[in-house]
């Protein structure tokens, strides 16, 4: 129902809806507008309203009592708009040949704007089921913009390549996206009216069966989306399998948590996983994360299950507003899980620092009136070791970097950060009276550490510093090395290292260096030797974080001269 006006249009009465009115009013305005500020121009409006007035008589006398808005178009049509009458269309034309080029962009941009505008007038975004591969995204893409599929398609494939971004893209709007189900939709999707006529031709299309076959580009498209769709729908199976996995694990982790005594050190029990300190401040939390990883482990399920339930016609897809819930929840449960996942883990780091320190506690021995570890203790008293001084040590042996890869095999080590460590350690092996060399493989970090042998007098050499790269054990190997020999054994150390071990650790080997010193006069029944970092012994500071020596070897090279020989028979 529609307001009608009485006008008086050049003395004659007329009757006219109140839309068709201000269109009419609309195109007078402008007529007067135009032809205002030429001499005559109110002549020529009145001509034009004269005109009017006679169209409207001729509508009056074919029985129309009311006239309309498409009667005003229609007559607007006849006469003509004011830039036409005026000329001022080509005028703009010509004078924008001529303009500017922000102008003439301004205008290219404002054209492609009405054009989109044009296009998506009147219209709804749906997935179209009459002309769909898969979900009919792109279809509906399509039909929303007045353009062809396949340009969708292929810009679908061209960007699943750029790191899968086109089936993200299209597995999103899937989701958002609601199909066009009824007759009401599916011309709201093409921008038609939903008038009675409309909707019986939606009808009968729908009933009508398609005759029209795909095409080989198409038939392409189609095989290539439903390969990916595919493997997409595969991997989310795989998701869920593993996400059923975890939720399976998770509930017996929680059930094994719960029902466990807290100071229980069975595996999964609060104490085991060091949580039992968190539980008995604030169980809250406790319960708070175990619910919300349920829930994001669970939703992801549910969600998948329905997807291929409802990919299999056995139940409808989700709506828009579940689908949101469903997403919202899912992001609250992440927002709790995080907090409470970094305050467990707090207490866990706190309880296994806790348990470290007990055990290295537990671990202690004490040697020649030193606390050190077990390791340490062990391998000095089966050695025969002997600390004449030790200050600022944090351990005295180590294993894991020995030259034949042998990580279990033990050697004097020492170590401090600040390179303040003052050792001596040194053992005594019986020998007899004669001139002898030692051997010893060695490495240090910094100058400033020494191996000696003591006899008559102290005999001391400076380890080599691996900073300055000096030529290592595996440089003494390389050079030794051919095709034709498996094993390589170095003269007075006990150190077989087989060919294959040169090349897989040559970084641990190229640390090590030989050290020999020579002519150790021994006129008594033993020889002392170690390794020093002492600077009132060796003279100089020790500037090493770390110093290691291993394999002493003593050979006997030669007999004393007859005064030494005298010497030592008298003791």
């Amino acid at each position: 129902m529609k307001k009608n006006i009485t006008i008086n249009l050049c003395g004659r009465l007329f009757q006219i809806d109140e839309d068709a009115y201000e269109m009419l009013q609309h195109y007078i305005d402008s007529l007067s507008h135009a032809f205002g500020k030429q001499e005559g121009g109110d002549e020529i409006v009145n001509d034009i309203e004269a005109r009017i007035a006679e169209l409207f008589d001729e509508l009056r006398q074919q029985g129309v009592e009311a006239i309309t808005i498409d009667h005003v178009k229609d007559i607007i049509t006849r006469i003509g708009k004011p830039e036409e009458l005026t000329g001022e269309e080509e005028e703009t034309g010509s004078s924008s040949d001529s303009g500017h080029r922000y102008d003439s962009a301004r205008s290219a941009a404002q054209d492609i704007y009405e054009n989109v505008r044009t296009r998506i007038a009147g219209k709804k975004l749906f997935r179209n089921p009459k002309d769909k591969m898969l979900a009919g995204v792109l279809s509906g893409l399509a039909t929303y913009t007045n353009t062809d599929p396949v340009i969708w398609r292929l810009l679908t494939v061209l960007l699943f390549f750029c790191y899968g971004v086109g089936l993200i893209a299209y597995i999103v709007l899937a989701i958002i996206l609601p199909e066009a189900k009824t007759p009401e939709q599916l011309l709201q999707m093409e921008g038609k009216e939903v008038t009675p006529q409309n909707l019986a031709d939606v009808v009968v299309d729908k009933d009508e069966p398609s005759d029209s076959r795909p095409g080989l580009l198409r038939g392409l498209f189609s095989i290539l989306l439903k390969i990916l769709f595919g493997i997409f729908v595969a991997g989310a199976m795989i998701v869920c399998l593993f996400l059923c996995l975890g939720s399976l694990f998770l509930l017996v982790v929680i059930v094994s948590a719960l029902t466990l005594p807290i100071t229980s050190n069975m595996p999964f029990s609060l104490e085991a996983m060091g949580l039992a300190e968190l539980y008995q401040a604030n169980p809250y939390v406790l319960l708070l994360f175990a619910f919300t990883l349920f829930m994001l482990l669970l939703i992801p399920i549910y969600a998948i299950v329905h997807m291929l339930l409802s990919l299999t016609g056995k139940t409808k897809p989700m709506g828009i507003v579940q689908r949101i819930l469903w997403i919202v929840l899912w992001i609250a449960a992440l927002c709790c899980v995080v907090p409470c996942g970094i305050q467990m883990a707090e207490y866990s780091e706190k309880h296994d620092r806790k348990q470290y320190e007990e055990w290295n506690d537990a671990r202690l021995k004490v040697y020649q009136d030193t606390e050190m570890s077990t390791e340490d203790a062990d391998f000095l008293r089966q050695g025969s070791w002997n600390l004449i001084r030790n200050e600022n040590c944090d351990h005295y042996t180590w294993s894991g970097r020995y030259p034949t890869g042998d990580r279990s095999r033990r050697y004097l080590d020492v170590y401090n950060d600040a390179c303040n460590a003052i050792v001596q350690v040194e053992r005594k092996e019986a020998v007899e009276p004669g001139i002898y060399r030692m051997d010893c493989l060695v490495r240090a970090e910094g100058p400033g550490a020494f191996v000696y042998a003591s006899a008559q007098g102290m005999q001391l050499k400076e380890i080599p510093a691996y900073d300055n790269k000096p030529a290592g054990l595996y440089d003494m190997l390389r050079k030794q090395l051919n095709d034709s020999v498996s094993t390589i054994r170095l003269e007075n150390i006990n150190l077989e290292v087989k060919a294959r071990n040169v090349r897989e650790h040559s970084d641990k080997i190229d640390s090590w260096s030989v050290i020999t010193i020579e002519n150790i006069v021994a006129t008594g029944d033993s020889i002392a030797y170690g390794m020093v970092s002492d600077s009132s012994v060796t003279g100089q500071p020790c500037r090493a974080k770390w110093f290691s020596a291993t394999d002493f070897t003593l050979t006997r090279i030669g007999d004393l001269p007859p005064a030494a020989r005298k010497t030592a028979a008298r003791r």
